[in-house]
């Protein structure tokens, strides 16, 4: 109820859904030609800012961000892009992008600037960032328990070691916790979500 910045999505085939009314409205107008993963981001009144399959970014007005193309993320990893917003700003959004496990694609970060490009955004120079070689195409963001903050996690391939990056109004930690649990696995697909008071992560 007090935010509604995941209220529009777009994914598929130029599909979208529209969950402002309170009931889903289906869109056609989206820009997205993607097998698996997708994100979608809109301002806290529900109005579409942009949307990408990991490797394109399309701004509100359905077209590339002029900086918005070559991103390494696939449309084919399973959770190719996950946006979220910088803790403290109004128009920086952070865009992390996972590659395929086929073609050894790894964890990635970029920075959306909504106040570029005439208020439509675009991809400051922060860009393609490398975070972790080669993933199991897995991502999630976590709220921090201080309710401000956020943990940025993924799991690095043919391991069990979980990365964890921490996201605050000052930028990104680039030093991760590792965390060390469960098998060793590689080559693999899936999700992985946070629980919503953060206390768990399914994968």
């Amino acid at each position: 109820f007090s935010q509604k910045e995941g209220n529009i999505w777009y994914f598929g085939l130029n599909a979208g859904v529209d969950f402002n009314s309170g009931s889903p409205v289906a869109l056609t107008d989206g820009q997205l030609n993607t097998v698996e993963g997708c994100a979608t981001i809109s301002d806290t009144s529900g109005s579409l800012l942009f949307y990408t399959d990991g490797s394109t970014v399309y701004n509100k007005n359905h077209a590339v961000m002029p900086n918005g193309t070559g991103l390494l993320g696939d449309i084919s990893s399973s959770q190719s892009a996950v946006i979220v917003k910088k803790p403290g700003s109004n128009t920086i959004y952070y865009l992390f992008t996972v590659g395929t496990v086929q073609f050894g694609g790894g964890l990635s970060y970029s920075e959306v600037d909504i106040s570029l490009n005439g208020g439509l955004g675009d991809i400051n120079g922060t860009k393609n960032i490398p975070l972790i070689a080669v993933t199991c195409e897995k991502i999630t963001a976590v709220v921090h328990q201080n309710g401000y903050d956020f943990w940025i996690v993924s799991r690095a391939d043919n391991s069990n070691a979980y990365h964890s990056y921490l996201l605050t109004s000052t930028g990104l930690d680039l030093n991760p916790v590792i965390t060390n649990i469960g098998d060793i696995y590689s080559g693999t697909g899936g999700y992985m979500k946070g629980t919503s008071d953060g206390k768990k992560i399914a994968v």
